[in-house]
């Protein structure tokens, strides 16, 4: 686990930039980006900002990120170069918990409670789905959070293969898992872990995967403790949905006896790798049971939705950082969010926090941006590798205007990301060292080509009057 949120340090904006020298390599660069403001993080964890700065990558992974100094670093014809003067170079912000291929439902189910929501149109639409709607869903949802500055997300849907392609033809960086419910029996289990296995480490190495059993409410303990054990086997991830409101928590514990977290202690989930999604239906008598886990235990929370289903709680962020667990930022899908904008949820975050806790100097600017950065890379089991700008990263980087009216002044730059600045303002998105965006043109995906072809499927997908459904919300 990490270390509890730290305190804001004045001090770091000045000192950052020390710590940060280029190794001295004279081999030429694939990318230099010049005149920025980079966000950096410190050996304490906390944010700071380079004025004036270079960031130089060779091979991926981030070599340098220097101040306002005179860098010399020899070019090649391959050399991408780009001017960022007025713009924030960041860490790609990570969707920690989504359902990609479910941007075909955006609006599809509004003003409803979340059972009526589930059983009235999600599952019986779902039980439609066929191979080209998860495709053109997830070119979509890629499409939507290049453009907003998510460089990585994490998903648990069905037919992953296809969302592993789609992925990989992106250019994004994904953590996918194959979700499954105990009504499918083993073969469900062995689906998932099947497709974790064939895909882990693929698209040079940008897709990692997962478990992904679908809730406790929807998967028995048997087949819990069984994915519990699979993932020690095989050094998976777990990803799953749990705690997701207090009427979940209230019904297991009036059915078992049990809440759901203490669901997952006892089936040994909580000493794995483990992403909860969530998490708003956490209590305090979980609290010592997520204290005792051994495993690497994150949380990923998405307020948009929550504010949307009326739920009375929202994830307990202070009390989970002060146990060492991160809190990654998520969208969840947009079925249920009617976005994949990671930056809203940023910014809600922070609102959301200062309200529930009564307290103004609580989640601060600064804490909402770690949150978004380094946090959510560690939530989704990469927080070594993306989540900041330092020598050694893969190189996910966003560059964002913060030239427009609605940015202007910038007294506190921190504030202005968090609070001023929205997802438009991204101007290039890069993963790996790859352009896959540059002011604002896609280079990877085509929306209208997607578009108009799941315009075309959609009377067919959104039918219901066949009676169907894929499962039972019932909590």
């Amino acid at each position: 686990m990490t270390s509890p949120e730290p305190t804001p340090d004045a001090t770091a904006d000045s000192s950052a930039g020390d710590r940060l020298q280029p190794p001295g390599t004279k081999s030429p660069a694939d990318l230099i980006i010049t005149r920025c403001t980079a966000l950096v993080h410190d050996d304490q964890e906390q944010i700071g900002f380079v004025e004036d700065a270079t960031i130089v990558v060779r091979g991926g992974r981030i070599e340098s990120v220097t101040g306002p100094v005179d860098v010399d670093v020899p070019a090649a014809e391959h050399t991408v170069r780009i001017d960022a003067q007025g713009q924030v170079a960041m860490p790609g912000l990570v969707n920690c918990h989504t359902h990609a291929p479910m941007v075909t439902l955006r609006g599809i189910a509004e003003d409803l409670p979340i059972e009526e929501w589930f059983n009235d149109f999600v599952w019986p639409i779902e039980s439609n789905l066929q191979e080209k709607d998860v495709e053109l869903g997830a070119r979509l949802a890629c499409a939507e959070m290049i453009r907003g500055g998510v460089t990585c997300f994490a998903d648990h849907y069905f037919s992953m293969d296809t969302v592993a392609a789609v992925t990989a033809e992106s250019g994004m960086r994904a953590n996918l898992g194959q979700a499954f419910f105990s009504s499918q029996g083993a073969e469900g289990r062995e689906q998932s872990l099947d497709f974790a296995l064939r895909n882990r480490d693929t698209a040079d190495g940008r897709i990692t995967t997962s478990l992904a059993p679908h809730a406790p409410y929807t998967v028995e303990d048997a087949d819990l403790a069984a994915t519990a054990q699979l993932a020690k086997e095989h050094g998976l991830l777990v990803h799953i949905h749990a705690s997701e409101n207090r009427d979940q928590a209230d019904t297991s514990l009036a059915r078992h006896g049990r809440t759901p977290i203490e669901v997952l202690a006892d089936a040994g989930l909580l000493d794995t790798d483990l992403l909860i999604a969530h998490g708003t239906g956490i209590m305090e008598r979980d609290l010592p049971v997520l204290a005792r886990a051994t495993g690497r235990i994150a949380v990923a929370g998405a307020p948009r939705g929550y504010l949307k289903f009326a739920w009375p709680t929202t994830t307990p962020v202070r009390a989970l950082r002060e146990l060492g667990i991160p809190v990654g930022l998520a969208t969840d899908g947009a079925a249920s969010n009617s976005s994949l904008d990671v930056w809203e949820s940023m910014a809600l975050t922070a609102l959301v926090q200062k309200f529930t806790e009564g307290d103004p100097r609580w989640l601060t600017s600064r804490q909402a941006l770690h949150h978004a950065t380094l946090q959510s890379a560690q939530a989704v089991g990469l927080g070594e590798e993306i989540g900041s700008l330092a020598p050694g990263r893969r190189a996910d980087i966003i560059l964002v205007d913060v030239s427009g009216p609605h940015t202007q002044p910038v007294h506190d730059l921190a504030a202005t990301l968090v609070h001023s600045a929205r997802s438009g303002d991204v101007r290039t998105t890069i993963v790996d060292g790859r352009v896959i965006m540059r002011d604002r043109e896609l280079l990877t995906l085509d929306v209208p080509a997607i578009v108009g072809e799941m315009n075309e499927r959609m009377p067919a997908l959104i039918d219901r009057s066949h009676g169907k459904r894929i499962q039972d919300y019932d909590t």
